[in-house]
């Protein structure tokens, strides 16, 4: 079983999920996306496996989030996946991907699911 987690280990829930995982006899591919940001396409398909609206995967209290201005109306899809882009830290975190299927690990326990 191939399983990614998108880490930033400098995030306690991150470093707990990741834990869980190698706690699960896992050694997933881990992915530093603040080091090597993920391009719109690899975002939009997170967004699919999530099964929400790259809106839910962003993280709104960062400053990041008002500064790309999607504090103002109803920012279309591309409009955010553009921000998260420019903006990494905007990602909600950790992020699980286990073949097609994705969980976001807050709490830590719900990427079980997709296990």
């Amino acid at each position: 079983m191939s399983v990614r987690i998108y880490h930033n280990p400098r995030c306690s829930k991150s470093r707990q999920t990741l834990q869980l995982l190698r706690e699960q006899g896992l050694q997933p591919e881990v992915i530093e996306y603040l080091k090597t940001p993920l391009d719109v396409d690899e975002l939009r398909r997170l967004a699919s496996m999530l099964g929400v609206a790259p809106l839910q995967m962003v993280r709104h209290r960062e400053v990041e989030f008002r500064t790309a201005g999607l504090d103002r109306g109803d920012p279309d899809d591309d409009t955010v996946l553009a921000a998260i882009r420019a903006h990494p830290r905007l990602l909600e975190r950790p992020i699980v991907v286990n073949g097609d299927r994705a969980a976001i690990g807050r709490p830590p326990e719900q990427v079980l699911s997709i296990l």
